[in-house]
């Protein structure tokens, strides 16, 4: 019910007991009650308003929009690195054969001229499973960069490759693979964080895809994608690989933070009877905990949604948002916990008129989060974004641009600087070509 809704039922309830009282007692006491009436109206409204869900606070809506340098490209990236630099990066389609990995750094309002980090002819190059940049926490200098090669002629047969520099950028050292199985698979949808002196990586991995029944390593699900994680220092050496779920879903993107115990990692899980509900895994004292439901939206799908989830956290608060279709009901939902992912509360609804999803979330607070998404408003699709509070208090609806809705225009992304301005990015689609458009948002 809206806030409108509620206070108009409450005057009209009101306005009957005062007329019942007026003519039943006396003008003393009619002062008494109207004095004690009003602080109760107060209350009243106060409480109306803070549990209703609904606000028309937070609003970002200065809205400057930004060029970039990839006017032939896509799959943008964003990241604020631990100097409150930020940078975009993306894929120049050079030509029919060969793609080059960019970026750029935002100063003064404006992106820099684009560096290169490495190019090839052998790339897979996917709508969904775009490259990242990051640097090490210590030293901004010390970046390092993923992309996805080919190893072998099957279409999905690719690895992750990374490669760091030393130098700021200006150049870049020989890539080596994050996994260690040598098997020619699909490795990719991979999250970066920096911690410490290493960077930790997650990505989904189809070691076990490629083995027939019976054969191969005994896992529990052969055939099945899986969730691994492995560090990587700034010499290269790999360490602490794990494997975090052994029974995931194929293609959604994956998602890491910090909390104050440990690394949260939030993904798509899969379930035998193909539920592809959103999972948590958790760092706790050194240990992976097992997998855990966020929330049991029960979305049965046969086929990966491509829709994946990403958490963010501050200290012991962790938010996590969302696209499902269970019930065939199109939802973009966030949940809050406030133990380091151990529980989540129940989910916000961000989003119930029939979103596509694409999601991206900033924290500004403990108790304040902005999401975005992709919308649709009749033959157009729309990248929305609106603030949210712990309380379930959320602010208007804000429009930040019209774009494409079909796969060629991939995830928009959306980041916070400590200057609280949220920078957002996506593919804008003109014609047969697509380029990248930025914008900053301000309060």
């Amino acid at each position: 019910m809206k806030i409108r809704d509620v206070q108009l039922i409450n005057g009209i309830v009101f306005l009957c007991f005062d007329v019942l009282l007026f003519l039943a007692m006396g003008a003393h006491e009619i002062l008494y009650f109207y004095l004690m009436r009003f602080s109760i109206l107060i209350f009243f409204y106060t409480l109306t308003a803070c549990n209703t869900g609904e606000s028309l606070k937070f609003a970002y809506t200065d809205i400057q929009f930004v060029d970039t340098p990839c006017t032939h490209g896509g799959e943008p990236n964003l990241f604020c690195s631990a100097d409150n630099e930020v940078y975009l990066s993306w894929i120049k389609y050079e030509n029919d054969s060969t793609d080059i990995f960019q970026y750029s750094s935002l100063e003064n309002q404006s992106w820099s001229a684009p560096k290169e980090i490495a190019r090839g002819n052998d790339w897979f190059v996917n709508w969904a499973d775009f490259p990242s940049l990051q640097s090490f926490a210590d030293n901004g200098n010390n970046l390092a960069a993923h992309w996805l090669q080919k190893s072998a002629k099957g279409t999905y047969d690719y690895d992750v490759r990374i490669s760091q520099s030393g130098d700021g950028g200006e150049t870049w050292r020989p890539s080596f693979v994050i996994h260690q199985d040598g098997i020619e698979a699909e490795h990719g949808f991979v999250s970066m964080l920096p911690i410490e002196h290493k960077i930790f990586t997650t990505w989904l991995d189809g070691r076990y895809t490629k083995h027939e029944e019976g054969q191969g390593d005994s896992h529990r699900h052969q055939g099945s994608m899986t969730l691994r994680c492995a560090s990587f220092d700034k010499s290269g050496q790999i360490s602490d690989e794990h494997e975090l779920d052994d029974r995931v879903c194929d293609c959604c993107q994956t998602s890491v933070a910090k909390t104050d115990r440990g690394l949260i990692v939030a993904y798509r899980d899969r379930s035998q009877k193909e539920i592809r509900d959103i999972s948590v895994v958790s760092q706790i004292d050194g240990d992976w905990s097992e997998p855990q439901t966020v929330y049991n939206d029960n979305w049965k799908i046969a086929g990966c949604p491509v829709n994946g989830p990403v958490v963010r956290a501050i200290d012991n608060v962790v938010c996590v948002v969302w696209h499902t279709a269970s019930n065939a009901q199109p939802q973009v939902k966030l949940a809050f916990s406030y133990d380091s992912g151990l529980n989540f509360d129940l989910p916000i609804i961000i989003d119930d008129n029939d979103p596509i999803g694409r999601v991206d979330l900033a924290m500004i607070t403990k108790e304040k989060a902005i999401v975005s998404w992709l919308g649709q408003s009749k033959e157009k699709a729309i990248i929305y974004y609106r603030t949210v509070n712990a309380d379930k208090a959320k602010g208007e609806v804000q429009v930040l641009t019209e774009t494409d809705a079909s796969r060629t225009s991939g995830f928009p992304q959306m980041i916070k600087n400590d200057h609280g301005q949220l920078i957002f990015a996506w593919t804008a689609v003109q014609g047969d070509s697509t380029l990248i458009r930025s914008a900053i948002v301000s309060e």
